[in-house]
């Protein structure tokens, strides 16, 4: 029997960053090198959702209705099935850099109003992390709404800016560690204003661990000007790569909205598996179109691809 795609770290035991330090790196691994990753991929399994024009979700479709396109080739659809409610494993990545310091209310309240909508304590399971010179988990991955609320209203702001430290470490070390993943949706909140001046990871490198966690980035900005900035435009790459969205609002009022389409999202979705033909094992990240049959008018939110092994 095929199995689903496994992404596991070294075996090593994963420890929180400390105060004051980068996320942690095995020992041959370096802060400008990739992270070393054990992969065996014999099927790859896509969560995704579908909205026609108007941003509304469309969750009566069948297998029929969908294709998978990789490397210009059709894909053979071996699973399908529409999840309704997947358990949710949640990181809250919040800035306290000094960049920050008069939006940081905003930032507190916007994570809370988060928590409060969409995590349920009966299945779910949430982190917080905080970022400024250095990425710092502040609370651990739990099912307790108030512990974790109480958790963002202590935090105080200072310092750099470490955002792609802080997603780098979220993923690799917390939320790609229940497995099977199918069985979990795994999701990034970030609030931020997206500037990065402190990370001992790039950019890149921090897309990269996401993908390989299946975590799905949603980002919201505490930018408060109408011009797009370049951490605007860092925030709307990471969602877009994973297949999450990107978030502008001016005010917390304006954030219940967004919130409710965030947990509408997370809730209702649709899970496709295949084995790719030909399988590849090169190392190298692989584009996946996931298409509704002659319906132009609908979209597929979906991460772009996915990481093949090197043999």
């Amino acid at each position: 029997m095929l199995g689903i795609v496994v992404w596991a770290a070294e075996q090593k035991t994963a420890q929180p960053p400390k105060p004051g330090a980068a996320p942690p790196a095995t020992p041959a691994q370096k802060a400008d090198e990739p992270a070393i990753i054990t992969v065996d991929v014999t099927r790859v399994s896509l969560l995704f959702t579908v909205t026609d024009r108007k941003g509304r979700f469309v969750t009566d479709l069948s297998k029929d209705d969908f294709e998978v396109i990789e490397a210009k080739k059709p894909q053979t659809i071996q699973e399908f099935t529409a999840e309704s409610d997947l358990p949710l494993r949640l990181g809250i990545l919040i800035d306290t850099s000094n960049s920050i310091r008069d939006r940081f209310r905003f930032e507190q309240e916007a994570a809370s109003e988060f928590i409060k909508s969409v995590v349920h304590s009966n299945q779910d399971r949430a982190l917080v992390v905080r970022f400024d010179t250095s990425a710092e988990l502040v609370s651990d991955l739990i099912s307790d709404t108030d512990q974790l609320e109480r958790a963002i209203r202590d935090l105080r702001p200072g310092g750099g800016t470490a955002l792609y430290d802080a997603l780098f470490y979220a993923s690799r070390d917390k939320l790609s560690q229940d497995q099977p993943k199918h069985k979990f949706r795994r999701a990034v909140v970030i609030v931020s204003d997206g500037d990065d001046n402190q990370s001992h990871y790039t950019r890149d490198q921090a897309l990269e661990m996401a993908q390989k966690a299946d975590v799905v980035v949603y980002s919201i900005s505490t930018n408060i000007t109408r011009a797009e900035t370049d951490g605007d435009k860092v925030l709307k790459y990471y969602a877009q790569e994973t297949g999450g969205k990107a978030f502008f609002p001016f005010k917390v009022e304006d954030l219940e909205q967004s919130f409710e389409n965030i947990a509408n999202e997370l809730r209702h979705q649709y899970n496709i598996s295949y084995r790719p033909e030909p399988l590849k094992t090169d190392g190298l990240f692989h584009t996946v179109d996931v298409r509704v049959k002659g319906r132009k008018e609908l979209q597929v939110h979906v991460r772009r691809g996915y990481y093949a092994p090197k043999m």
